[in-house]
């Protein structure tokens, strides 16, 4: 069973953050750091909501749902990316909008530069974390391609969700300095609307990603190609006519094989021919959980 701590560390660190900062808001009325407060509380009820598709999927199937639980992570994925979406970049750009009509500095920048400092140091270790967890799932696959193919969108939620609080970080820093060396408090609204399309940028990857998985997606080409063959291999089997294939869960794979068998083969001779490549599929290929083959006419 797959390790999730670097969920756990992420949300702690969101929770710690999101506090911090709104502290420092109130202090200093910071937009954008009202935004990155806002990010912050996001971004923590999403960890929860991820911890929680994560348990409801390891649920055994039972007679209301055949096929198990595996897509509960993918469906909670889908809602964690439309909750960045929607309560992270919109109302961040909302925010950045309607601060134009009164800007104004208020207390003293230090509690935002020490606030910055902080949520820098602890976001970084949240993003090495599901950094060491993704490297390990992508191999030798490039970034960007183990970003569009991954299977587990929990990975992908957290690293980008953290990739998006170190930029939104940098660009509210940039917004407080700037603003006040300047003495322009339209810089710290650009800071916020800046920050809003950050997030609406990551989220709707995130949201494309994930209506891909619940959607169903197929195994890859190459891992299909070897199960045709082991299936071909066996003596009983003359050839796989069609393939079908779907991820239910990341590590779970929902496989049917329209198989024509040789002539003159008895109900039990086949029975035990799928038997044999059933668990030579697994053998070889252990997340072909469900395995379905069905013997056609040539």
């Amino acid at each position: 069973m797959k390790t999730r701590l670097f969920i756990y560390i992420s949300l702690a660190v969101d929770v710690l953050i999101a506090i911090s900062k709104f502290i420092a808001a109130a202090f200093t009325g910071s937009s954008s750091m009202l935004s990155e407060g806002v990010h912050s509380v996001i971004d923590a009820i999403s960890q929860l909501l991820l911890i929680w598709g994560i348990k409801t999927s390891r649920k055994k199937a039972d007679e209301s749902r055949p096929f198990g639980y595996g897509k509960e992570l993918y469906f909670w994925s889908f809602i964690v990316s439309l909750l960045l979406f929607v309560l992270g970049g919109c109302i961040s750009f909302y925010d950045g909008v309607t601060r134009f009509g009164h800007l104004l500095f208020e207390g003293s920048p230090v509690w935002n530069y020490v606030v910055l400092a902080i949520a820098f140091v602890f976001t970084m270790i949240s993003m090495f974390s599901a950094l060491i967890a993704f490297n390990k799932q992508r191999g030798k696959m490039g970034f960007w391609q183990a970003l569009i193919t991954t299977k587990d969108p929990s990975t992908i939620i957290v690293l980008l969700g953290d990739i998006g609080d170190l930029l939104g970080l940098v660009v509210a820093f940039l917004g407080v300095f700037l603003g006040r060396l300047l003495n322009n408090p339209y810089l710290d609204g650009i800071a916020s609307i800046l920050i809003g399309i950050i997030l609406l940028a990551i989220s709707g990857f995130l949201l494309r990603e994930s209506k891909s998985l619940l959607m169903g997606e197929t195994t890859s080409r190459k891992v299909l190609r070897k199960v045709v063959k082991l299936t071909e291999e066996d003596d009983a089997v003359i050839k796989v006519k069609k393939n079908f294939s779907m991820y239910m869960g990341p590590e779970e794979v929902l496989l049917h094989l329209n198989t024509v068998f040789k002539d003159g083969l008895t109900t039990r001779e086949i029975t035990d021919a799928n038997e044999r490549i059933t668990q030579n599929i697994q053998k070889n290929f252990p997340r072909m959980k469900q395995i379905f083959i069905e013997a056609v006419a040539p």
